[in-house]
């Protein structure tokens, strides 16, 4: 139905601008309509990484505090 079409487009931009790091996880659940729960759980069906810190990001991040 276009109102589900309308809803998996909406939900496949928030994926695809997260995973480019234009939003947050938090934001892209917003726009998308979901808890931030069922956005991860959106991210894992779809293989998109639900943690965008690198390791090397991590590991100067811990060395720091």
């Amino acid at each position: 139905s276009p109102k589900e079409f309308a809803r998996e487009m909406r939900v496949a931009a928030c994926v695809q601008w997260y995973a480019q790091g234009l939003v947050s996880q938090e934001r892209a659940a917003e726009i998308a309509g979901l808890s931030r729960t069922e956005f991860i759980e959106e991210l894992f069906r779809r293989r998109v990484p639900a943690c965008q810190v690198t390791l090397e990001e991590l590991i100067e991040e811990i060395e720091h505090e």
